[in-house]
């Protein structure tokens, strides 16, 4: 059974679909456009496109090809959707 990474409180499970995609586990790692993120997951291209907005905020994905709008996992998202950053280090310091 696959254990998955908890969710810092401004997450949804779009969040986690995304970088999931991005990482392919077991993989080489992907580098996709959101339109190409919403063609393999349930979620429509508006709703990727929203949500990468977010990730990129928070520094777990960067581009790959701005030019392009081709985006990557980024070192922290890379590290917090393997396990290794907790959630807790994902909430805003307000």
């Amino acid at each position: 059974m696959e254990v998955r990474v908890q969710l810092a409180s401004w997450m949804t499970p779009v969040d986690r679909a995304i970088l999931e995609r991005l990482l392919n586990e077991g993989n080489v790692e992907l580098v996709l456009t959101p339109a190409l993120i919403a063609d393999n997951t349930d979620y429509a291209r508006p709703t990727v496109r929203e949500h990468m907005a977010v990730l990129q905020e928070k520094e777990l994905v960067e581009y790959y090809d701005e030019a392009r709008a081709v985006y990557q996992l980024s070192e922290k998202g890379r590290e917090y959707i393997t396990g290794g950053l907790p959630a807790d280090d994902l909430e805003d310091d307000e």
